[in-house]
């Protein structure tokens, strides 16, 4: 036995078997293995990419564990006027208002104070500007820039001549945009100015939300106002007897060089409603139909402003105003 273990101790293929095990034996049995090696990897970090901070890290990770408790500011509310609590008279328009005409007392609205295009009903400015600067037997020559100004126009040429009185009438019946162009042009000096000048008569009157950029109503996105300020116009305008003669007035002659034309006010309810005396149309795709209108029955009256509104709308909604605006007072007693 003694000989075999000799044998064995000294044998090649014991002696492989010792180095073997004096390998594995050399190797710690138990190593330290952190739970982040054992399951991936550290990223390589890039030469540009500084490390994130201790605080973003915080953030990042609140962020991704909760949503954000800061919700979208929403506006308040708007304070509505007691008319405005229900569109009783359901109209078509957008925007609304009917007015005492004698004290400017607002008897029914809806967004009254919301801006909307005017569009043609600009030129009551444009026409209450004129009467008041006065000398209206004055002549004013057309001029070319005058002429280009289309869409609805009387086709005036440049040379051609005529009296302000005259334009007022092309102004407010046939709508002319090249006549409300040469006529804000003679009155400001430029078109700039004249619609400058709009713009500051406007808020002399009390206007708080308007702005004028052109004398006749052609599309402009900084050309706006709304039915209570128009209203206001509107009103200011009819306290002016030629003003209140012309939008009052059904047919009117318009005598040119190029011939002799019949002007037709565009404003249907001067036959359609009893008591109707004015006052403009005006219509744009952006601005829809637009309607500023009065009348007076009984020793009452009432100017009703429309805006963005359809066709038939245009009509019936300022029917309706008028009729609202024009009923006997209420006895309290």
């Amino acid at each position: 036995m003694e000989k075999f273990c000799l044998f064995l101790h000294f044998s090649p293929s014991f002696m492989s078997l010792r180095r073997l095990l004096a390998a594995i034996l050399s190797v710690p049995l138990l190593m330290p293995i952190s739970s982040d090696a054992a399951t991936k990897k550290k990223p390589a970090s890039k030469p540009d990419q500084k490390p994130a901070s201790k605080n973003a890290s915080k953030n990042a990770s609140k962020t991704a564990s909760k949503p954000s408790s800061k919700e979208t500011p929403k506006p308040k509310p708007v304070a509505k006027a007691p008319e405005d609590e229900e569109d009783e008279l359901s109209l078509a328009a957008k925007g609304a208002i009917v007015i005492e005409a004698f004290s400017g007392k607002p008897l029914y609205q809806k967004n009254a104070d919301s801006r909307f295009y005017p569009a043609s009903t600009t030129k009551i400015m444009t026409g209450l500007l004129v009467i008041e600067a006065g000398n209206l037997d004055a002549l004013v020559e057309i001029t070319a820039e005058d002429a280009k100004v289309g869409e609805s126009s009387l086709n005036v040429h440049p040379g051609e001549q005529f009296t302000r009185r005259q334009m007022l009438f092309g102004l407010m019946l046939k709508s002319a945009n090249d006549v409300a162009a040469a006529l804000g042009r003679d009155n400001g000096g430029s078109i700039e100015a004249f619609a400058s000048k709009m713009t500051q008569r406007a808020r002399e009157l009390g206007c708080t939300n308007t702005q004028f950029t052109n004398p006749h109503g052609l599309h402009n996105l900084n050309h706006y106002t709304t039915p209570r300020d128009l209203a206001i116009i509107a009103r200011a305008a009819m306290q002016q007897p030629l003003f209140r003669q012309i939008v009052a007035t059904k047919q009117a002659r318009w005598e040119a060089p190029s011939g002799l034309q019949l002007l037709t006010n565009h404003n249907r309810l001067l036959d359609r409603f009893s008591g109707c005396n004015g006052v403009k149309t005006g219509y744009t795709i952006p601005a829809q139909q637009v309607l500023a209108s009065s009348a007076a029955r009984d020793g009452r009256e009432a100017i009703a402003i429309v805006m963005y509104t359809n066709k038939p709308g245009i009509w019936e909604d300022s029917a309706k105003l008028l009729e609202f605006g024009l009923r006997p007072p209420v006895d309290t007693q």
